[in-house]
């Protein structure tokens, strides 16, 4: 194959659309509004390298990926028989562009094979190949039955970070209408740390789905004028070495980030943790938690299939804390989460997050005492933390818990939850290093001052792992 073809062998139907793409049988509009022939660029080519049969793709701006999946779909479609395509954009504007390059790569092929097609129908939203039944089509996030009564063979989920409305039940919807061996691409640029593209893309490595992420410097096209070498800052410097970017480059940068301010990481990605911005006004410092996030280390061990991670197993001689924030009890409620921290050192050494009833949290946190030296556990009292409690005492015998003014457990007021959250937001800044937590990290992100004043989780995220952890530090302070 030519240098810029795809290094994929040509057998089966894979191997078919990867030689059909790099013999550039499909024509795409240029940037200067002219038709050319589609010749894979770097990010579509390691796109085509990694990607699997579930995968989601964390981008910046403009750097062809969607284009690269309508084509691929594109052709699975033609050459399939019985397929049907669906993708899905966040507006209509956005579908009837993308469908447009759908349609000008049906127009645009050689006579030759158009004519092998058959009869076309085609519209604004549909292009059916009559003779092979099969059929590419468009729908827009904005239509709750999108995808519904279909039986889909590739799903493509475009900007989905931008959908409209309850975007988690609209794609459960789709996934739903896809065969269990179709094709599923979720892609967009991010916007917020919250809502269901962000959850998709924490969530993706636990449910097998592929993760990529396309930084802006994949591009060539965005390089400006070369800064002074003298001019670069420690910064920079770090960025060129790390990634091999050029004084061009780093003009470039420095012009986003003039014309796009506080938005220029969210529209210009440069690393799959900071181009997430949370979407309110983040409580904690986002810098300390994105550097932090860059540095944590997979637990040593896990557990309850993931739901209880270890970073440090216990130590003899060493006093530890268990905090517990309960959840009402059930398996589909929040989550009751409890975190173990060294009570000299406050280091983080294991952390629980579950959905279960409250004698079940009672059992699992006991047996978090109990290997932690008989450590003290710490509950939040209010709600259901005292039948949490009660179950400890009664049914568990374990007895050395926490106690304020004279009563078990640890009491969250309007007074002590601001207090308890400031202590939390100093030791990220001042001791990141204790915190061992991605899952903890990551909920601080999306932990806001909202309009009304209220300091919580962004609407549809969780905030269980953090309390607990604020009631972990807090109870270390007073012990």
């Amino acid at each position: 194959m030519l240098g810029h073809e795809l290094d994929t062998p040509v057998s089966g139907i894979e191997g078919i659309l990867a030689h059909f793409v790099a013999r550039s049988a499909l024509q795409i509009r240029s940037r200067s509004g002219r038709n050319m022939p589609l010749v894979p660029n770097r990010v579509q080519r390691e796109y085509e390298r990694r990607r699997g049969q579930q995968n989601i793709v964390l981008k910046a701006r403009q750097l062809g990926v969607s284009t690269w999946i309508a084509a691929r779909f594109f052709l699975k479609t033609a050459l399939v028989p019985g397929s049907l395509t669906v993708q899905v954009a966040h507006t209509q504007e956005a579908a009837e562009s993308l469908f447009k390059m759908v349609h000008r790569f049906y127009r645009l092929l050689p006579t030759d094979v158009r004519a092998s097609l058959g009869a076309v129908r085609a519209n604004v939203r549909q292009l059916a190949f009559s003779a092979i039944d099969s059929e590419y089509r468009v729908e827009t996030a904005g239509d709750r039955n999108a995808g519904r009564g279909l039986t889909i063979s590739n799903l493509h989920c475009s900007e989905v970070a931008r959908w409209p409305g309850d975007a988690s039940e609209i794609l459960q919807g789709l996934r739903a209408a896809l065969i269990p061996e179709g094709e599923l691409v979720l892609e967009s640029t991010p916007m917020g740390a919250s809502g269901c593209f962000w959850r998709e893309w924490q969530d993706a490595q636990d449910a097998g789905v592929v993760r990529h992420f396309f930084p802006w410097w994949w591009e060539e096209a965005y390089a400006g004028k070369a800064v002074a070498e003298s001019s670069l800052s420690e910064e920079e410097r770090g960025l060129m070495e790390q990634h091999g970017l050029g004084l061009e480059q780093i003009g470039y940068r420095r012009l986003m980030q003039t014309r796009y301010r506080g938005l220029a990481k969210q529209e210009f990605a440069e690393t799959a943790h900071e181009c997430f911005l949370a979407s309110g006004d983040c409580y904690f410092d986002t810098t300390a938690i994105d550097r932090r996030i860059a540095e944590t280390v997979d637990p040593v061990d896990t557990r309850l299939g993931g739901k209880l991670q270890i970073w440090f197993p216990p130590q003899p001689g060493r006093r530890y804390v268990v905090a517990v924030d309960p959840a009402g009890g059930g398996v589909q409620g929040d989550y009751t989460a409890a975190q173990v921290i060294d009570g000299e050192t406050g280091l983080q050494c294991a952390e629980l997050q579950t959905r279960c009833t409250v004698l079940e949290a009672a059992e699992e946190v006991a047996r978090l005492g109990r290997e932690y030296g008989n450590a003290l556990i710490a509950v939040e009292r209010n709600n259901h933390g005292s039948a949490v409690i009660a179950f400890l005492r009664s049914v568990c015998r374990y007895d050395h818990l926490f106690q304020q003014g004279g009563q078990d457990g640890w009491l969250t007021t309007v007074i002590s939850r601001p207090q308890m959250l400031a202590s939390l937001a100093c030791a990220l800044v001042e001791t990141p290093i204790i915190f061992s937590s991605r899952r903890l990290l990551t909920e601080c992100r999306s932990f806001v001052r909202k309009e009304n004043g209220r300091i919580e989780a962004q609407t549809g995220e969780h905030d269980d792992c953090v309390l607990a952890m604020a009631i972990a530090l807090a109870v270390r302070a007073s012990w």
